[in-house]
C-alpha cells in the first residue's frame, strides 16, 4: 500500500471511528435525559401494555374493549382532579417546616438554605412539566 493509500486508509477509519462515538454518546445522552425526566413515556408504555394484557387475557369483545378504555380514563380524570384539589394542601406543611429550619440557623446557613430551597423547587417545577 502506498503512503497515499495509507494515509486515506487512516482518515476514514478515523472518520468512522468518530461517527460510531457520535452515535454511542448520543443514545447514551438520549437514554439519560429520559430516566432524569420522569419517564413519562415508560408509565404510558407500562399502562398500554397492562391494558392490552387484559384484554387479551380476558379476550374482551370490541364493545368491552371501548368501555374498559372510557372507564380507566374517566378513572385517570377523576385522580388528577384529586391531586389538583389536594396538592395545594401541602403546601402549608411544607413552608412552616422551612420556617422552622430557617430559624435555627445561622446568617450565612440561611442564604445556603435558601438557594438550596430555591434549587429544589426549581427541579420539581421542571418534574412536574416533563410529566404533563
Amino acid at each position: 500500500m502506498t503512503l497515499s493509500g495509507r494515509t486515506r486508509l487512516k482518515i476514514w477509519m478515523v472518520l468512522i471511528a468518530v461517527f460510531a462515538l457520535g452515535a454511542v454518546t448520543g443514545v447514551a445522552l438520549t437514554s439519560l435525559y429520559r430516566s432524569r425526566t420522569g419517564g413519562s413515556d415508560t408509565k404510558e408504555r407500562a399502562a398500554r401494555e397492562r391494558f392490552e394484557k387484559m384484554r387479551t387475557e380476558l379476550n374482551l369483545t370490541d364493545q368491552q374493549t371501548q368501555a374498559v378504555r372510557a372507564i380507566l380514563d374517566e378513572t385517570r380524570n377523576e385522580y388528577r382532579a384529586l391531586r389538583t384539589e389536594v396538592k395545594p394542601r401541602f403546601e402549608e406543611p411544607r413552608q412552616k417546616a422551612r420556617a422552622r429550619i430557617r430559624a435555627l440557623l445561622t446568617i450565612d446557613q440561611q442564604q445556603k438554605f435558601d438557594a438550596m430551597i430555591a434549587q429544589q423547587d426549581a427541579q420539581q417545577k421542571e418534574e412536574q412539566k416533563s410529566k404533563r
